[in-house]
Protein backbone atom coordinates (compact mmCIF):
# COMPACT_ATOMS: atom_id res chain seq x y z
CA UNK A 1 0.00 0.00 0.00
CA UNK A 2 1.55 3.28 -1.02
CA UNK A 3 2.05 6.21 1.32
CA UNK A 4 -0.31 8.15 -0.95
CA UNK A 5 -3.13 5.68 -0.24
CA UNK A 6 -2.51 5.94 3.49
CA UNK A 7 -2.36 9.69 3.40
CA UNK A 8 -5.44 10.07 1.23
CA UNK A 9 -7.61 7.83 3.45
CA UNK A 10 -6.61 9.71 6.59
CA UNK A 11 -6.87 13.09 4.86
CA UNK A 12 -10.51 12.33 4.11
CA UNK A 13 -11.07 12.10 7.87
CA UNK A 14 -9.49 15.46 8.75
CA UNK A 15 -10.98 18.93 8.95
CA UNK A 16 -14.25 20.63 9.86
CA UNK A 17 -15.27 20.36 13.52
CA UNK A 18 -16.14 17.79 16.18
CA UNK A 19 -19.86 18.11 15.59
CA UNK A 20 -19.43 16.55 12.14
CA UNK A 21 -18.52 13.02 11.11
CA UNK A 22 -16.93 14.61 8.05
CA UNK A 23 -16.35 12.02 5.37
CA UNK A 24 -16.26 8.96 7.61
CA UNK A 25 -19.22 7.38 5.77
CA UNK A 26 -17.33 7.75 2.49
CA UNK A 27 -14.21 6.22 4.05
CA UNK A 28 -16.28 3.34 5.47
CA UNK A 29 -17.64 2.61 1.98
CA UNK A 30 -14.10 2.77 0.50
CA UNK A 31 -12.75 0.35 3.11
CA UNK A 32 -15.71 -2.00 2.69
CA UNK A 33 -14.94 -2.17 -1.04
CA UNK A 34 -11.19 -2.55 -0.39
CA UNK A 35 -10.60 -4.23 3.01
CA UNK A 36 -6.82 -3.89 2.59
CA UNK A 37 -7.36 -0.25 3.56
CA UNK A 38 -8.63 -1.29 6.99
CA UNK A 39 -5.17 -1.26 8.55
CA UNK A 40 -4.79 2.36 7.43
CA UNK A 41 -8.11 3.15 9.04
CA UNK A 42 -6.94 1.50 12.27
CA UNK A 43 -3.73 3.55 12.15
CA UNK A 44 -5.96 6.62 12.27
CA UNK A 45 -7.04 5.61 15.79
CA UNK A 46 -3.56 6.65 16.94
CA UNK A 47 -3.41 9.90 14.97
CA UNK A 48 -2.24 13.08 16.69
CA UNK A 49 -5.38 14.71 15.27
CA UNK A 50 -8.42 14.14 17.53
CA UNK A 51 -10.79 14.60 14.56
CA UNK A 52 -9.01 11.90 12.58
CA UNK A 53 -9.11 9.56 15.60
CA UNK A 54 -12.85 10.01 16.15
CA UNK A 55 -13.72 9.65 12.47
CA UNK A 56 -11.43 6.65 12.02
CA UNK A 57 -13.21 5.03 14.97
CA UNK A 58 -16.60 5.88 13.45
CA UNK A 59 -15.65 4.44 10.05
CA UNK A 60 -14.04 1.33 11.58
CA UNK A 61 -17.14 0.68 13.66
CA UNK A 62 -19.35 0.96 10.57
CA UNK A 63 -17.13 -1.31 8.47
CA UNK A 64 -16.92 -3.99 11.15
CA UNK A 65 -20.69 -4.26 11.57
CA UNK A 66 -20.55 -6.38 8.43
CA UNK A 67 -16.93 -7.52 8.59
CA UNK A 68 -15.97 -8.06 12.25
CA UNK A 69 -13.04 -10.33 11.32
CA UNK A 70 -11.14 -7.26 10.09
CA UNK A 71 -10.66 -6.29 13.74
CA UNK A 72 -8.91 -9.50 14.80
CA UNK A 73 -5.35 -8.68 13.60
CA UNK A 74 -5.59 -5.46 15.62
CA UNK A 75 -6.89 -7.02 18.84
CA UNK A 76 -3.93 -6.11 21.04
CA UNK A 77 -3.90 -2.48 19.90
CA UNK A 78 -7.68 -2.16 20.26
CA UNK A 79 -7.70 -3.59 23.77
CA UNK A 80 -4.90 -1.17 24.67
CA UNK A 81 -6.84 1.77 23.25
CA UNK A 82 -9.97 0.68 25.11
CA UNK A 83 -8.08 0.95 28.40
CA UNK A 84 -6.12 4.10 27.59
CA UNK A 85 -8.26 6.49 25.58
CA UNK A 86 -10.01 9.39 27.26
CA UNK A 87 -11.57 10.71 24.05
CA UNK A 88 -15.32 10.18 24.30
CA UNK A 89 -15.84 9.45 20.59
CA UNK A 90 -13.17 6.77 20.70
CA UNK A 91 -14.71 5.30 23.83
CA UNK A 92 -18.18 4.94 22.40
CA UNK A 93 -16.99 3.31 19.17
CA UNK A 94 -14.51 1.00 20.91
CA UNK A 95 -17.24 0.01 23.36
CA UNK A 96 -19.22 -1.65 20.59
CA UNK A 97 -16.27 -2.86 18.49
CA UNK A 98 -14.43 -4.79 21.21
CA UNK A 99 -17.15 -7.46 21.61
CA UNK A 100 -16.80 -8.17 17.88
CA UNK A 101 -13.32 -9.55 18.56
CA UNK A 102 -12.59 -13.18 19.32
CA UNK A 103 -11.46 -12.76 22.93
CA UNK A 104 -10.13 -15.18 25.49
CA UNK A 105 -12.06 -15.45 28.73
CA UNK A 106 -9.50 -13.24 30.49
CA UNK A 107 -9.55 -10.65 27.69
CA UNK A 108 -13.35 -10.59 27.79
CA UNK A 109 -13.36 -10.05 31.55
CA UNK A 110 -10.72 -7.34 31.35
CA UNK A 111 -12.70 -5.60 28.58
CA UNK A 112 -15.82 -5.79 30.76
CA UNK A 113 -13.90 -4.22 33.66
CA UNK A 114 -12.80 -1.34 31.44
CA UNK A 115 -16.31 -0.86 30.06
CA UNK A 116 -17.62 -0.73 33.63
CA UNK A 117 -15.33 2.26 34.23
CA UNK A 118 -16.91 3.90 31.17
CA UNK A 119 -20.21 3.87 33.07
CA UNK A 120 -18.73 6.68 35.18
CA UNK A 121 -17.90 8.82 32.13
CA UNK A 122 -19.53 12.25 31.90
CA UNK A 123 -20.87 11.43 28.42
CA UNK A 124 -24.23 9.67 28.33
CA UNK A 125 -23.33 8.37 24.85
CA UNK A 126 -20.22 6.69 26.25
CA UNK A 127 -22.31 5.18 29.04
CA UNK A 128 -24.97 3.96 26.58
CA UNK A 129 -22.42 2.29 24.32
CA UNK A 130 -20.60 0.83 27.32
CA UNK A 131 -23.88 -0.81 28.33
CA UNK A 132 -24.21 -2.18 24.79
CA UNK A 133 -20.66 -3.52 24.85
CA UNK A 134 -21.16 -5.10 28.26
CA UNK A 135 -24.36 -6.80 27.13
CA UNK A 136 -22.63 -8.09 24.00
CA UNK A 137 -19.79 -9.50 26.13
CA UNK A 138 -22.30 -11.06 28.54
CA UNK A 139 -23.90 -12.92 25.65
CA UNK A 140 -20.51 -14.50 24.97
CA UNK A 141 -19.63 -15.17 28.64
CA UNK A 142 -22.51 -16.16 30.90
CA UNK A 143 -20.46 -15.41 34.04
CA UNK A 144 -20.80 -11.72 33.10
CA UNK A 145 -24.60 -11.83 32.81
CA UNK A 146 -25.63 -11.04 36.39
CA UNK A 147 -23.30 -8.06 36.88
CA UNK A 148 -24.31 -6.69 33.48
CA UNK A 149 -28.00 -7.15 34.22
CA UNK A 150 -27.47 -5.20 37.45
CA UNK A 151 -25.78 -2.37 35.51
CA UNK A 152 -28.71 -2.31 33.10
CA UNK A 153 -31.24 -2.19 35.95
CA UNK A 154 -29.30 0.62 37.59
CA UNK A 155 -29.29 2.49 34.30
CA UNK A 156 -33.09 2.14 34.15
CA UNK A 157 -33.31 3.89 37.52
CA UNK A 158 -30.68 6.60 36.97
CA UNK A 159 -29.91 6.87 33.29
CA UNK A 160 -30.85 9.28 30.55
CA UNK A 161 -33.82 8.47 28.29
CA UNK A 162 -31.42 6.99 25.70
CA UNK A 163 -29.76 4.83 28.36
CA UNK A 164 -33.19 3.71 29.62
CA UNK A 165 -34.36 2.72 26.13
CA UNK A 166 -31.13 0.83 25.40
CA UNK A 167 -31.18 -0.86 28.80
CA UNK A 168 -34.76 -2.09 28.29
CA UNK A 169 -33.83 -3.63 24.93
CA UNK A 170 -30.67 -5.19 26.32
CA UNK A 171 -32.43 -6.60 29.38
CA UNK A 172 -35.01 -8.22 27.14
CA UNK A 173 -32.23 -9.75 25.07
CA UNK A 174 -30.31 -11.08 28.10
CA UNK A 175 -33.40 -12.45 29.88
Amino acid sequence: MSEMSRKSVLELLAGEDRRSTGRSDEVARMVTRNPRLFRILISGLCSDDALVRMRAADAAEKVTRGFPALLQPHKKALLGLLAETRQQEMRWHLGVMIPRLELTRNERRRAAEVLETYLEDHSSIVKTFALQGLADLAQQDHSLREPVIEHLRKSLRRGTPAMNARSRRLLARLS
